[in-house]
C-alpha cells in the first residue's frame, strides 16, 4: 500500500509530518474502480460558501481537501489536478481561503469531487508572519477536529472567518486565539459556568479565582478545590465574560491584560484537547509568550 506523508508547514519552522494518508484508501473513498464509479449515481452540482481547513497532496497532481461549507458543515473532497502547473484552482485551496466552491457528490462515496473554486478572501499574505501562521494552523486544526462531518454550523463558520480576519488585519494573535478557543468550547457545549461553584453552588465574586479540573463539568471555588485543578484568575474570568458579551472586531479596540489572554487560551485549549482526546499538533509551535 502506498502512503503519502501529510506535512504541516509553518513559515519559519521545520516541516512536521503529522499523519499519513493512504493513497489507496483515499482513492477508494473518492471513486474506487472505474466499474464502481459507473455504478454510482452522480448527484447535482452543489454550490456553497466555504473556508478551506486543510489541503493535502494526493497522488501525482491532485489534492485532498477538507473544507467548512456554510450550509453543509465539514466536508472532504478531491480536487483533481490541483497541484499541476496552470491548475484552474490557483491559490484557492490554501489554508483558510474563503471561497465559493462547486462540487459533485456520489451516493456511495465519502469524498466529493471538487469542480471549481472562486476566491472571496485570501489569507496567504498573513502566513508570512510566524505568529499569524501558527494561529491560522490552530484555527483550522481545531475546527477540523471539533466539528462532525456534514453538520452545518453557521456560528462556527462565522467564528472561524472572524478570527482569521482579525489576525490578518491586525497581526495580533493573543486576543483572537483566546476568543476563538473560548467560543469553540462554548459552541461545543463544553463551557463550564464561570460565575458559580459547581460543587457548593456559591456565586463567585467578580475578582475571585475559580478552579478548573479537566473532566469536571464546572468551575469550583477555593473551598471546594480538588487536587489537580488549574487556577482561573479573577481577571481571566472577567476577560472571558467580556468576550462572551461582545464581537471580536469590536473587542480588538479595547485594552486586554496579556496574562489573562494567555491564561484563557491555555485553559480552553486544554479543554479542547481533553474532549477530542488528542494533542493539537500545531499547538506545539506556539511561542511561550503567546
Amino acid at each position: 500500500m502506498c502512503f503519502l506523508p501529510v506535512i504541516s508547514i509553518c513559515t519559519g519552522s521545520t516541516p512536521v509530518v503529522s499523519s499519513f494518508v493512504s493513497l489507496r484508501a483515499a482513492r477508494a473513498a473518492y471513486g474506487g474502480s472505474a466499474a464502481g464509479r459507473r455504478a454510482d449515481t452522480l448527484m447535482p452540482l452543489r454550490e456553497s460558501e466555504a473556508i478551506v481547513l486543510q489541503s493535502y497532496p494526493l497522488g501525482e497532481g491532485d489534492r485532498l481537501v477538507s473544507f467548512l461549507s456554510r450550509n453543509m458543515g465539514r466536508v472532504r473532497g478531491v480536487a483533481a489536478g490541483a497541484r499541476r502547473p496552470k491548475s484552474r484552482f490557483g491559490s484557492t485551496l490554501e489554508r483558510l481561503s474563503h471561497v465559493r466552491i462547486w462540487f459533485f457528490e456520489r451516493e456511495t462515496r465519502e469524498l466529493v469531487r471538487i469542480n471549481q473554486c472562486e476566491l472571496i478572501e485570501s489569507f496567504l499574505s498573513a502566513h508570512g508572519d510566524y505568529d499569524s501562521s501558527v494561529a491560522f494552523a490552530l484555527f483550522s486544526e481545531i475546527t477540523d477536529a471539533v466539528l462532525p462531518d456534514r453538520e452545518p454550523s453557521d456560528a462556527a463558520f462565522r467564528l472561524l472567518l472572524l478570527a482569521a480576519q482579525q489576525v490578518k488585519r491586525s497581526a495580533r494573535v493573543a486576543l483572537p486565539l483566546a476568543y476563538f478557543s473560548l467560543w469553540t468550547v462554548r459552541l461545543a457545549g463544553w463551557l463550564p459556568d464561570l460565575g458559580r461553584c459547581a460543587h457548593c453552588g456559591r456565586a463567585l465574586t467578580p475578582d475571585e479565582p475559580g478552579y478548573v479540573l479537566l473532566g469536571l463539568a464546572g468551575l469550583v471555588c477555593s473551598k471546594c478545590r480538588l487536587p489537580g485543578t488549574r487556577v482561573l484568575s479573577g481577571a481571566a474570568r472577567i476577560a472571558a465574560r467580556r468576550m462572551l458579551a461582545g464581537r471580536l472586531d469590536a473587542l480588538m479596540a479595547e485594552t486586554w491584560p496579556d496574562a489573562s489572554l494567555r491564561e484563557l487560551s491555555h485553559i480552553f485549549l486544554d479543554l479542547i484537547e481533553h474532549h477530542i482526546e488528542r494533542k493539537l499538533t500545531s499547538r506545539a509551535m506556539l511561542e511561550p509568550a503567546l
